[in-house]
């Protein structure tokens, strides 16, 4: 997802802010001046009497102060 300089990435469950700003800076070279991180509980489904859960996420919000990122070619 981009909205102006905002983008949004799935990230490890054990990343925390500092690591997530510090590889978006390293792999995209850009600067990085806002990091949010989301812990979003995956859904319990139950489907034909059988109890199952979607996997548990974190969602990455970076906000970048300059520049954006090139992901044509792919990371």
């Amino acid at each position: 997802m981009n909205r102006g300089n905002v983008y949004t990435f799935l990230v490890a469950k054990e990343a925390d802010k500092v690591d997530v700003k510090r590889s978006v800076e390293e792999i995209f070279n850009v600067k990085v001046s806002k990091v949010n991180v989301l812990n979003r509980k995956g859904k319990f489904k139950i489907f034909r009497g059988h109890v199952g859960q979607h996997a548990d996420r974190k969602i990455a919000i970076v906000t970048l102060s300059e520049g954006s990122i090139n992901y044509e070619g792919g990371i």
